[in-house]
């Protein structure tokens, strides 16, 4: 699906990241100033069970599109949805732009060839295309099977007495946890550049999942270990055990820094939560 504006109006145009032909016929029809490319197969986990879909979309997807930009040649700008997971197996701490990547999850290889796809087309074919490689990003539209929404929703419906347990799987990978609506500056920041680039997205702070936990379940003055259990089935075949953002050329080149840190994160995610389970009582 693509959203385009005209004025105030939002208009929705149907598409597959799989189906190439229909891409440049809507790119084509609709002429974007700028392509946010954030379509993907993005569980990490699932991707382990769905490899080939997940190759196809979330990394041959990117192909498609640029493809699709560079036949029709509209002057679009586009960007990719670059993350954090092509670390992986860290080879740096904190991961800054030059950090090598090093997979650790179909989804994570996946990305990193959308990657290197954006890079090839930029200096091919003189698209401004950029990549935005950004760390972990979270708020109240977060989808329930995520990690972080999976906490707040949990920790909510437990403080409501509609849940009793939470069951989750590695308490102990760390993570650079930021508020969504930073991240999307960042992202609309990098398009307005003259010159297109690739930039780390992060607070360069890292917290582990425990912690995370610790902040949701005080916040409903309720003790985290009363509640939570672990269920093997959520363990990775690979683990990603530490990811830590380096943002300083984001600093210095787009004036961009996160303001939101994980305290506050979680109290709006858990916040919005139960004032929606509260509504519907």
């Amino acid at each position: 699906m693509i959203l385009t504006f005209t004025g105030v109006k939002l208009f929705l145009h149907y598409g597959d990241l799989a189906d190439s032909v229909h891409l440049v016929k809507l790119i084509y029809q609709v002429k974007p100033d700028e392509i946010y490319h954030l379509g993907a197969q993005s569980n990490v986990r699932v991707s382990f069970d769905i490899p080939e879909y997940t190759a196809d979309v979330t990394g041959i997807g990117a192909i498609r599109i640029l493809e699709a930009m560079r036949e029709t040649g509209v002057e679009s700008r586009f960007y990719q949805a670059s993350s954090s997971e092509m670390f992986g197996k860290v080879q740096a701490i904190p991961q800054s732009e030059t950090t090598p990547f090093w997979p650790r999850s179909p989804y994570g290889a996946a990305k990193v060839f959308a990657y290197w796809a954006t890079v090839n087309y930029r200096g091919s074919y003189n698209i401004h295309a950029s990549n935005g490689i950004l760390f972990n990003h979270e708020s109240p539209r977060r989808g329930e099977t995520f990690l972080t929404r999976k906490i707040s929703r949990a920790v909510a419906a437990i403080k409501c007495g509609l849940q009793k347990e939470l069951f989750l799987g590695n308490l102990h990978a760390k993570r650079d946890w930021g508020y969504v609506p930073e991240y999307v500056e960042a992202m609309w920041l990098m398009l307005q550049q003259d010159r297109p680039d690739d930039y780390v997205i992060a607070t360069a702070q890292a917290h582990s999942v425990q912690e995370f936990l610790e902040l949701a379940f005080a916040r409903v003055d309720l003790d985290w270990k009363r509640f939570v259990g672990h269920d093997v089935r959520y363990k990775r075949p690979a683990e990603v055990d530490l990811l830590v953002g380096d943002a300083s050329k984001a600093k210095r080149a787009l004036s961009w820094e996160p303001k939101v840190r994980l305290p506050e994160l979680v109290q709006i995610m858990v916040d919005a939560d139960l004032a929606s389970l509260q509504k519907r009582a």
